[in-house]
């Protein structure tokens, strides 16, 4: 992982860290504004997969009957194993629906 990459495209950091198998699925899930983006103490919905996601920053989102929240910590390089996708984010919080 690249300290010079500060911030990537939302659509592209979901699909780097695995919460979709495709960026096509992972744009389209941000594009219907369900994911929340908590920054700063400021809370906003994310409209689009062009969105910058900086480290600590903190998303919101349901997934397969789960709510999801976690912390960004690093921009993946590529989307490589899922062993090396967890190092990017921390669990906060998992809720069933």
């Amino acid at each position: 992982m690249s300290e010079a990459t500060c911030s990537l495209r939302l659509d592209l950091w979901l699909y780097r860290t695995r919460f979709f198998k495709t960026r096509t699925r992972a744009t389209a899930f941000a594009a219907k504004g369900k994911i929340r983006i908590s920054r700063f103490g400021s809370v906003r919905r994310a409209k689009n997969g062009a969105v910058q996601v900086l480290a600590d920053d903190i998303l919101t989102f349901a997934q397969k009957q789960r709510i999801i929240m976690i912390k960004v910590l690093a921009m993946p390089e590529r989307r490589g194993p899922a062993v090396e996708a967890v190092l990017c984010y921390e669990p906060l919080e998992e809720k069933h629906v």
